[in-house]
């Protein structure tokens, strides 16, 4: 096991009506005035809004509403953010929705607390540092989450796509973990089953990106990372045919915060290959995030199995119910492979980039490799297995 340091200072707020209390832990933090914000109509058409909107004004709070947030978060919306929140002298930053909604808002309370650098300075530091993070400040943030799937509530991370350039970047900082974060899972009831399916990849993902590592002597972290998987696969398909069902929205819901706030990732190097590949594939095509992983993972998989067919094996047996071949440990490693895809196709996730009709060509191809490789300022991605153009190009034609 590496040496490790955890953080994950959010309050956790959990339970039924969890967001009426948002006024309260907002107020009971010093803040006067909260941008509030959100994307398109599902808040208004759920009674949401109001709710929260009550909430703060019973708690003696001014707000002002931004909405407009879409999938995968604008740099366009984030500086008219910073612009709104610098004139109307907001103190405070409350998202409310899922990742989008969230990234967006840190992007947003990174840039009205720094004035010696722009956010897009911020968003392309990649891993050069060029801007130290012990400098770097932050607007207070809290929020109210209404989709079980990024868990960025809970993460150091902010993913931002570069309108101009249709790249999405990440930037980490533990100060960007949120104050609070308020999950009520009978918020999620009424979430179209595509989401909930879509959610529920991210989270096996998050958890699966960390899982994926060379690192000896991780059992512990194994099996808490193994047993939220479990949980995840088996709640996500009570969830698609009982959209009102507590119990499995409440596991996907929590299971979200924990797959991303470092838990599953402590003494190993998480490896994010996956997460690089598909973030090209969404910068060009505009993909739905848990859709474009499934439709790249089970690729990068069969790609890097070889590195350490031993853990593949291990996840096809202790998460996806395989029967362990002792004689042929490549062999229960793929049948882990093909599981986790039949999995995807129950909760009707794809498995590759023709089932949710993108072909690439050659020229985008190579374009999508070029980025990916160039992402991090280093030539390549991945930990688990150092992926340079031509694996990344590969592994995207074996995703057709």
């Amino acid at each position: 096991m590496n040496n490790f340091t955890y953080y994950a200072p959010t309050k956790v707020i959990f339970g039924r009506d969890a967001e009426l209390e948002v006024g309260k832990e907002i107020a009971s933090r010093g803040a006067h005035k909260v941008l509030v914000h959100y994307g398109d109509t599902f808040l208004q058409e759920n009674g949401i809004l109001d709710k929260v909107h009550k909430s703060l004004t019973d708690a003696g709070l001014e707000y002002i509403d931004l909405d407009g947030v879409v999938p995968n978060p604008r740099l366009s919306l984030v500086r008219k953010g910073i612009e709104l929140c610098k004139k109307e002298g907001v103190d405070f930053i409350l998202p409310i929705g899922g990742g989008s909604a969230v990234d967006s808002a840190k992007a947003i309370a990174y840039g009205i607390a720094n004035d010696d650098f722009d956010i897009l300075d911020l968003v392309l530091d990649l891993s050069l540092h060029k801007i130290p993070k012990e400098k770097v400040k932050i607007a207070p943030l809290g929020c109210i989450i209404t989709i079980a799937a990024t868990g960025s509530e809970m993460s150091n991370a902010m993913v931002i796509t570069i309108d101009e350039d249709h790249v999405k970047r990440t930037y980490l900082n533990d100060i960007g973990r949120p104050l609070f974060a308020i999950l009520d899972p009978v918020i999620t009831f009424t979430l179209p089953k595509y989401q909930i399916a879509c959610g529920a990849a991210d989270i096996m993902m998050h958890t699966m990106e960390r899982y994926f590592h060379n690192v000896e002597g991780t059992d512990l972290v194994d099996h808490i990372a193994e047993g939220l998987m479990i949980s995840v696969k088996e709640a996500a398909i009570v969830a698609m045919k009982e959209p009102t069902n507590y119990d499995a929205r409440a596991t996907l819901m929590w299971a979200g915060s924990l797959s991303h706030n470092g838990l599953t990732g402590c003494g190993r190097m998480a490896d994010w290959g996956p997460h690089k590949l598909q973030a090209e594939m969404e910068g060009m095509f505009d993909m739905t995030h848990g859709a474009g992983l499934c439709a790249v993972w089970g690729s990068w998989a069969r790609y890097c199995m070889s590195t350490n067919p031993a853990r593949f094996a291990k996840f096809a047996v202790r998460v996806m119910g395989v029967s362990e071949d002792f004689s042929d440990i490549n062999g229960t490693a793929m049948k882990g492979i093909e599981a986790f895809e039949e999995w995807c196709h129950k909760i009707g996730m794809p498995t590759s980039m023709s089932e949710m009709n993108i072909h690439p060509t050659p020229e985008q191809i190579d374009e999508m490799a070029q980025k990916c490789a160039d992402s991090n300022g280093v030539g390549y991605v991945a930990f688990f297995k150092h992926l340079y153009k031509d694996d990344i190009k590969k592994i995207y034609e074996m995703a057709l």
